[in-house]
């Protein structure tokens, strides 16, 4: 027959007995009321089954006076592990009426139950299986899986209200008997089956509410964050709402004032023709008295009324033309500007860089200067340690030649003494004093060899720290090889930033001088335009020779007309380019005021 453990039919019994204790006072509990005080006897049968659980497998541990027992060691570990049990300890600690750690231990599990947080506590006391070793064998009961599932049976201890008074009771003297009649079936439990359903329904309804009050609760948390947040949204949109209604009330005073304008362009335009109607009805009404050459002046005046209509088309066209050469010439400006202050941005980011570059340098060259001061250093040190390993070597030499020559006044000794012992037997006590003053030289001459090892181990000792001192030595010196490699890395780098700086300061030289011929020539035309505006364009038909050249227009040369000084000229006369940002080719430009020429058609040709 098999053999159990011994330690297994133990935490098998608490098992059992745990689980009979737990579930009678929470029948009895709801049986009798969910609010339980001190002197209710489950209650109280179930603090001594914990506590007997919680002994198990304990270590004695070795005091003062005896040797002690107790839970309170471990139970005082849960306040490092999980800090909402300080409270606990700190209250048990405080009470006055107890003086023996198990009254403590007592009072910390009345106290844990009425916080309903007895499993918890012992869930992260179990799980530090590592502390609990100091304190626990490793068969006991809070050591094995028996621990975790009482720890679980814990957890429906929830449903139950304690209302223990701990202050005036005598937690010290209290004996702890386990009362098993009350385990015990009878007749009464036959029928109190319907009864424990009820309370599982009842249980179930709780633990329902529970879970549902957790979930209304992290519902609520969100709702109360996404509230937050709509409020936020709702400011930033009232205020860009606000911003919106100013833009929009300035642009409709802006549409305002144009249409104004606008009226009075038109107000001018019908006043103008009216003018001109009257004085054509007045044409009219003078030529209607004489009969002859009236178709003729009839036809004159809508002919003279087309080309002046003509004519101010034209010019309407034109200043199309002029206002939008002007905003080509503003955003070339603009652009001109802002590549000149990106330069200015990027020659001082990388002055600055040159500036960082030269410190590193500076401070590489201390280092390599601090370095090999520290080289020479080491290397006087090197020469002194290896003088200091030669000396060494010499007397270790010297030892090993006394330790051979002890060696063999003592082999000597021994074969004198065996020659002794067999030649003078009968002699024994003449020679008895001549033994023992040899055994003293002998012991003289051991000592003499145990000092002279112990030596030799101190100076093998020394010249392994002497060796580690060299090969530091060493390790350091490469480091400053390493540290001259990379600071002339760091000055080929620093050469390479150099002529790098310097291609783009000359480069920025040609782009400012550039952009100063660019910004006079830009002003010159401005400057030319300023004078000359107010000038009429000349008619196609009365320009039929080039101005510089003097010679007629054809197919050939064709005719390119100022738009400023209204000068007309032929393709040959004027050569004179200008490159402009908005236009891929090159533009015409006129001699006399520099303005954009317009090619045009010849006399010659429709």
């Amino acid at each position: 027959v098999a053999v159990k453990d011994p330690t297994a039919v133990e935490r098998a019994n608490l098992l059992n007995m745990a689980k009979l204790s737990i579930k009678g006072l929470i029948e009895s509990a709801l049986s009798f009321g969910r609010t339980l005080d001190s002197d209710y006897p489950p209650l109280q049968q179930f603090f001594v089954v914990m506590e007997h659980c919680l002994k198990h497998g304990l270590k004695v541990r070795k005091s003062f006076l005896s040797y002690n027992k107790t839970i309170w060691g471990p139970l005082e570990l849960v306040e490092k592990l999980y800090p909402e049990a300080e409270e606990i300890a700190a209250s048990v600690r405080d009470l006055p009426g107890l003086k023996t750690p198990l009254g403590r231990a007592r009072a910390w599990l009345r106290l844990a139950l009425m916080q309903k947080k007895m499993a918890d506590y012992l869930r992260c006391l179990i799980i530090q299986r590592d502390l609990l070793s100091e304190f626990y064998e490793y068969h006991a009961l809070m050591m094995e899986e028996e621990g975790a599932v009482i720890v679980g049976l814990l957890v429906g201890l929830n449903v139950i209200d304690a209302n223990l008074c701990v202050k005036g009771e005598d937690l010290d003297s209290q004996v702890g008997v386990i009362d098993f009649s009350m385990y015990l079936k009878s007749d009464d439990d036959l029928g109190g089956k319907e009864r424990n359903v009820q309370i599982a329904a009842i249980l179930d309804q709780k633990n329902y509410v529970e879970e549902l009050n957790r979930q209304l609760n992290s519902t609520v948390s969100s709702l109360h964050a996404r509230v937050d947040s709509l409020e936020k949204s709702n400011t930033k949109l009232i205020e860009e709402l606000a911003i919106a209604k100013n833009n929009i009330i300035k642009l409709q005073e802006e549409n305002h004032q144009l249409r104004s304008e606008n009226t009075l362009i038109l107000m001018k335009t019908q006043h103008h023709l009216e003018a001109t109607k009257v004085d054509v009805e007045a044409e009219l009404q003078t030529y209607k008295h004489s009969r002859q050459g009236l178709d003729e002046m009839y036809n004159e005046a809508r002919r003279q009324l087309r080309e002046e209509s003509q004519l101010r088309q034209d010019m309407e066209n034109e200043l199309v033309v002029q206002v939008s050469m002007k905003h080509e010439i503003e955003l070339a400006m603009k652009l001109l500007e802002k590549d000149i202050h990106e330069k200015q941005d990027t020659l001082i980011g990388l002055r600055q860089q040159l500036d960082e570059v030269k410190a590193i340098n500076m401070e590489m060259y201390q280092k390599l200067q601090v370095s090999e001061d520290a080289m020479k250093e080491k290397n006087e040190i090197i020469g002194r340690l290896e003088d200091k390993t030669n000396q060494i070597n010499a007397t270790m030499k010297q030892l090993e030649q006394r330790l051979q020559q002890a060696e063999k006044a003592q082999m000597e000794a021994e074969a004198e003494d065996e020659k002794l012992k067999q030649e003078y037997v009968n002699k024994s006590e003449s020679l008895q004093k001549e033994f023992s003053q040899k055994e003293k030289q002998l012991l003289q001459l051991e000592t003499d060899l145990k000092i002279e090892k112990e030596w030799r181990q101190t100076l093998e000792d020394d010249l392994q720290k002497e060796k580690e001192t060299v090969s530091h030595l060493r390790i350091e010196t490469q480091e400053i090889i390493n540290l001259k490699k990379e600071f002339l890395k760091l000055q080929e780098k620093n050469k390479q930033l150099k002529m790098i700086c310097q291609d783009q300061e000359a480069a920025l030289e040609e782009l400012a001088s550039k952009l100063s011929e660019s910004k006079l020539k830009i002003e010159d035309i401005k400057e030319a335009n300023k004078a000359l505006q107010g000038q009429v364009w000349l008619k196609d038909k009365e320009a039929t020779h080039c101005k510089l050249c003097e010679k007629e227009f054809s197919l050939s040369k064709r005719k390119h007309h100022c738009r400023n000084c209204g000068e007309i000229f032929c393709n040959a006369c004027s050569d004179n380019e200008l490159p402009l940002p908005s236009s891929p080719k090159p533009v015409r430009v006129c001699d006399s005021c520099h303005a954009i020429l317009i090619q045009r058609c010849s006399s010659n040709v429709a």
